[in-house]
């Protein structure tokens, strides 16, 4: 059993939608392996995926390296995941599922100058957003992930912005782009969790434009990347 380091925490139909979307994932990542799976919905709103056969094993280890993995008991200087659950001026807190959660002091995030509040807003951290940290006394953002913030804020290779969002699947949030007039205008919708997406922008499109026109088509938090 794999407990996502991702929630499904929409409700009715919407639900639905984001398990039979991940169950179409999973399927995909096993391919040819020889296992069966079932996957569950927990209280706290992470899935769960049970997996048996002969190739289990094999299985189990790439739903952590797709999705990560929540676990109960976490080991100083080791790397986990969890999910933005919430900031103030001490800090971000993350949820880790069985784990409780986790806080990471303002001074442990690594990303510059401002308040925990302020920085969300700069690299577009929605709410429920997966982030790796290091466990500790003081708990601190994993080195890969402030990489991974810092390439988004530097526009990548290309010079692009971004609009990162949550609660919405990614083929909801490819319609919404299409909708909204604007699919010449991104290069991808790019999966970060199971209901976070990041829209990746063409180099001359304006991210908060972008935002603006499909803010009304999307009921989502959606926050700007500008490079």
């Amino acid at each position: 059993m794999v407990v996502l380091g991702s929630k499904v925490y929409v409700t009715g139909d919407a639900r639905d939608r984001a398990l039979d979307g991940l169950r179409g994932l999973v399927n995909d990542r096993f391919g040819d392996l020889d296992v069966a799976f079932d996957i569950g919905h927990r209280e706290d709103d992470f899935p769960v995926v049970t997996v048996d056969g002969p190739d289990a094993v094999v299985a189990r280890n790439v739903l952590r390296e797709e999705f990560g993995e929540v676990v109960p008991n976490h080991e100083e200087g080791k790397t986990y995941v969890g999910t933005l659950d919430g900031w103030d001026d001490d800090g971000f807190v993350l949820d880790t599922g069985p784990g409780g959660t986790v806080r990471i002091p303002a001074g442990n995030l690594d990303l510059g100058q401002g308040s925990p509040a302020q920085v969300r807003k700069r690299f577009g951290l929605v709410q429920h957003l997966s982030l790796r940290f290091v466990a500790g006394p003081e708990p601190r953002l994993a080195d890969e992930e402030v990489d991974r913030l810092y390439d988004w804020q530097r526009g990548g290779d290309h010079d692009n912005g971004r609009v990162n969002t949550n609660s919405a699947t990614r083929s909801e949030v490819r319609a919404t782009v299409n909708k909204s007039g604007h699919a010449q205008d991104i290069v991808t919708v790019e999966r970060l969790g199971l209901l976070e997406m990041s829209i990746v922008c063409n180099p001359d499109t304006d991210p908060p434009g972008l935002l603006a026109d499909i803010g009304n088509f999307l009921p989502s938090e959606l926050l700007a990347v500008v490079p």
